[in-house]
């Protein structure tokens, strides 16, 4: 009699847990943290594009094959999240669901280094389609897909708050002012600042919090406070149920006591907590307006082997080791962004 009533119980624990098992996998995927993983080899899926054929317009300095790089094990690894796994980059579904919208970066030259990634992502998806690739002025550049009325920009803006020239002092930086950010807009803002804020050189540097200039502010500490200014400027002016905002995180250099020059693998982690994380943690999760942190920290650390180094085409006494090949770890990026966009059960935010 109990064998019975089991059997008679089998097809309604069946429908049962069809009907969870959807549920479970969704909650499961939201909890995967796209930004602890390793790097694993995927020959041949990459690189996603070849950077001389595929992707004429790529700007001299990041083409590392055209450049003469000689090795090329660093082309073929692949981003492998521990608790999940990326989906894959599809450009053209990509374009139709941003048809007639823009798509706008807002940072520094590794801004850069992910827009000229992502424009090649979706020229390689639909290379027969019109498109036109404009640099308006060394402050904007805008690649747009006629076909699709897509525009993927970048504004140059290392900061994120307002900068001035002063004939004596040299650059201020004006941590509490946001008062020129009419430009950004768009239906997704993709924002970056961290370098220049760290940039040592023969220029100086002055900070200014309302009518107080000062020269001797500790840099973290400016940073935060410009941070936390740009964290207040998206809250008031910008309307979420319109336009998605993404914090592009802290791509790790390797310049100092290890040179990124004759790397060719990739490290292994873990790895002590990148300077300015904890910042930007903060600051994100104090904010009223949902803002997507694309936390590249970790897997930049590991990629030692992915800067052009001496292959910038402006000779071997010049090592570059801030910026990144393409093809290759910017691409990742534009993953993780493409998970987020369009396969929202893998982001992680806070």
């Amino acid at each position: 009699m109990t064998l019975d009533f089991l059997l008679h119980l089998l097809p309604h624990t069946f429908v049962l847990l069809w009907a969870v098992a959807p549920t479970l996998y969704y909650v499961h995927a939201q909890e995967c943290d796209l930004s602890k993983g390793e790097w694993v080899v995927d020959d041949p899926y990459y690189p996603l594009y070849d950077a001389s054929r595929d992707c004429p317009f790529i700007v001299q300095g990041f083409n590392c094959l055209r450049n003469g790089r000689p090795d090329q094990d660093y082309l073929k690894y692949r981003w492998k999240p521990f608790a999940c796994d990326l989906p894959r980059f599809d450009g053209v579904k990509f374009l139709e669901t941003y048809r007639g919208k823009k798509i706008m970066f807002v940072g520094d030259s590794i801004s850069d280094n992910m827009w000229q990634s992502l424009a090649c992502l979706l020229h390689i998806a639909v290379p027969e389609s019109n498109y036109t690739f404009t640099r308006l002025t060394k402050h904007l550049s805008i690649f747009r897909f006629l076909a699709y009325e897509v525009s993927i920009v970048w504004v140059k803006d290392g900061y994120l708050v307002d900068t001035v020239r002063d004939r004596e002092k040299g650059r201020i930086i004006k941590l509490d002012s946001v008062s020129s950010r009419y430009k950004w807009n768009g239906d997704v803002l993709i924002f970056n600042t961290y370098h220049w804020w760290f940039h040592t050189g023969e220029t100086p540097i002055h900070f200014q919090v309302g009518n107080e200039i000062m020269k001797d502010m500790d840099n973290t500490e400016a940073y935060k406070t410009g941070l936390t200014t740009w964290s207040n400027w998206i809250d008031s002016n910008i309307d979420p149920s319109k336009t998605t905002v993404i914090f592009q995180g802290i791509a790790a250099a390797h310049s100092g006591e290890k040179h990124c020059l004759e790397q060719t693998k990739p490290e292994e982690g873990p790895k002590p907590t990148y300077p300015g994380v904890d910042i930007v943690q903060n600051v994100l999760s104090n904010m009223k307006s949902h803002v997507y942190w694309l936390d590249i920290t970790l897997q930049t650390q590991l990629r030692i082997d992915g800067h052009p180094s001496v292959f910038t085409g402006r000779g071997t006494s010049y090592e570059d080791c801030s910026h990144w090949c393409l093809a290759g770890a910017p691409d990742t990026w534009n993953e993780m962004l493409y998970a987020v966009l369009l396969g929202n059960r893998y982001y992680y935010h806070l």
